[in-house]
């Protein structure tokens, strides 16, 4: 309702500057009043949708939803407008009709591309693929009304959900619902590392930490066996101990890194340290594509990409790399060795989430390729993990949106920035460390 409102109000007041030159010259008024028209023109453009709360990047946002809305209203007033006038004041063929349309059509044109502008540059709901059919679709009639309709709609329910959070965290701010008893370890997966400038977990670790949670990162490297990465993991644990003098430490665990925690906990001691683990979307029984890939790939390719990938990352931090090792603990039939290795500690709780991609065409790459073979061999899946793979310990959710990418490999993490209208990532994360806080972690 305040979106309606809001829309209405602005439309009505760029109405008004939009026809105020063309009553002042055809009743001969002040001259002044262009001015005024012109400046309040100005000010509905800078700031058309006013609010405290939010963010300057979604105030942004939700500025130019308003304004396009705002320009469909008003080519619809202004036609009309332009119609009566024509036929009962002014008509058609003087000057006055000129002035109006003029002004009118370089009104339209400010406003639209002031809108447009905006949301193509704040928005992370849109993403790229709807950016390049907004673009496409811009001259074909009737279509680029119905696109348009559906961008305006992606940055209301964006900007909306930010609102929500906003207030919710407002809400709860002396609560502390992400304030657990022992600190929450981030654990990330294969491929990656912890780094200072691009967080892997997106803006996740912000958002518990607004909710009271401990935040610390598990800086194992990014690609070596996982007998190796738990050790690097239980050195860690123990320095968060030391650092914060906490009996335990709670780990989330994302893909293989879910695995790591597994073997630290039940094979190095870590389970005496740790509360509990929760992995995401963890190949826990291992991805059968993959096995399929490193058996079939030619031997020459396969160490080309590795001895590529193993020089990159000995360049970003890494101390040592192990493509190769890293990726063959993830084929099934390891996984399935390692299962009966490596089993659950009575003193840990264990849960997992898992989530599937709905369909490759607006799904990021190279998980929209990687989801083709998986889906081949493993059935519904993340873009990586199966489902079935991702199932672990006494509590399992599973994530689906009905947005046509689904929830991938990523979107779990928050590694994109990408919002979806029917999943807040942030928030299921601030509900998923409050439920471990109910339990006494």
């Amino acid at each position: 309702m305040k979106n309606i409102l809001r829309i209405f109000g602005i439309s009505i007041i760029l109405f008004a500057a939009t026809i105020l030159p063309g009553i002042t010259a055809a009743f001969s008024l002040s001259p002044l009043l262009y001015f005024a028209a012109g400046a309040v023109f100005a000010a509905a453009n800078i700031i058309p949708s006013p609010g405290r709360i939010l963010p300057i990047r979604c105030k942004a946002e939700k500025g130019g939803a308003v304004l396009l809305s705002s320009f469909l209203i008003l080519a619809v007033l202004e036609i009309i407008y332009i119609i009566i006038g024509a036929i009962h004041f002014f008509g058609w063929f003087t000057a006055v009709f000129w002035i109006n349309t003029a002004v009118m059509a370089v009104s339209e044109f400010i406003i639209f591309w002031n809108g447009i502008i905006r949301i193509y540059v704040t928005s992370s709901m849109l993403g790229i693929n709807r950016r390049i059919i907004g673009i496409l679709c811009g001259m074909i009639p009737i279509v680029n009304i119905i696109v348009l309709l559906h961008i305006i709609k992606i940055a209301f329910s964006e900007t909306n959900m930010e609102e929500r959070r906003i207030i919710n965290n407002e809400n709860r701010k002396n609560k502390a619902v992400c304030k657990t008893k022992y600190p929450i370890v981030l654990v990330h997966g294969v491929f990656f590392r912890d780094l200072e400038k691009f967080n892997y977990w997106g803006r996740i670790p912000t958002e518990l930490q607004k909710n009271g949670a401990e935040i610390f990162y598990g800086n194992q490297q990014s690609s070596i066996c996982i007998k190796d990465s738990a050790i690097e993991i239980a050195g860690r644990i123990q320095e968060i101990l030391k650092q914060t003098g906490s009996e335990k430490v709670n780990i989330i665990a994302h893909s293989k890194g879910g695995l790591d925690c597994r073997y630290a906990i039940s094979c190095l001691g870590m389970d005496k340290y740790t509360a509990s683990l929760t992995t995401i979307n963890t190949p826990h029984r291992g991805c059968v594509f993959a096995e399929w890939l490193l058996s079939h790939a030619p031997e020459g390719l396969k160490n080309e990409i590795a001895d590529k990938y193993n020089k990159a990352f000995l360049k970003l931090g890494d101390t040592r790399t192990d493509f190769i090792g890293a990726v063959t603990d993830l084929t099934a039939e390891k996984c399935e060795i390692f299962n009966k290795e490596v089993k659950n500690s009575p003193l840990v709780y264990y849960q997992s989430t898992g989530s599937k991609i709905n369909t490759v065409m607006t799904s990021i790459f190279p998980l929209n390729f990687s989801h083709i073979l998986a889906s081949y061999f493993d059935g519904a899946n993340d873009g990586l993990v199966s489902a079935k793979s991702s199932e672990w310990g006494e509590k399992f959710i599973f994530l689906e949106s009905k947005c046509p990418d689904g929830i991938s490999h990523a979107d779990v993490i928050d590694l994109m920035r990408h919002d979806k209208p029917d999943f807040d990532v942030r928030e299921f994360y601030v509900g998923l460390v409050s439920g471990l806080r109910e339990k006494g972690f």
